[in-house]
């Protein structure tokens, strides 16, 4: 799966919590966010106080935060993890690191309670 595919599945699916998603699907996601969000505060940089960002990155955040979560659950699915594991991010520095780790993981070879296992699809 290259990028442009990713993007159009993580869109396609916009708040689609069920199923499995590739790790190239969540990784080229998280890829082409990055990009765009640094290309947005560059070209809109925020007004006053050296705050970054601008009216244009925070709209595109707010547009790709359901996506990004819904890839994201997907993805935790494909390892066989709730998507309920996301809310351990919020435990600084350790829940990003977990999150990584199970991100980066391999998912489960053929199907699991979250469905069929996507590479074979």
């Amino acid at each position: 799966m290259n990028m442009i595919e990713a993007v159009k599945a993580v869109f396609s699916k916009y708040a689609t919590f069920e199923g499995r998603a590739r790790r190239s699907e969540y990784w080229w996601f998280v890829l082409f966010n990055l990009i765009v969000s640094i290309i947005l505060t560059i070209l809109a940089p925020g007004h006053g106080g050296g705050m970054g960002g601008g009216l244009l990155s925070m709209v595109w955040s707010l547009a790709t935060l359901l996506p990004s979560l819904a890839v994201g659950a997907r993805r935790l699915h494909d390892i066989d993890r709730s998507g309920w594991w996301l809310l351990i991010g919020f435990i600084p520095l350790i829940g990003l690191i977990v999150l990584i780790v199970f991100f980066a993981k391999s998912g489960t070879p053929g199907p699991n309670r979250f469905g069929a296992n996507p590479l074979q699809a």
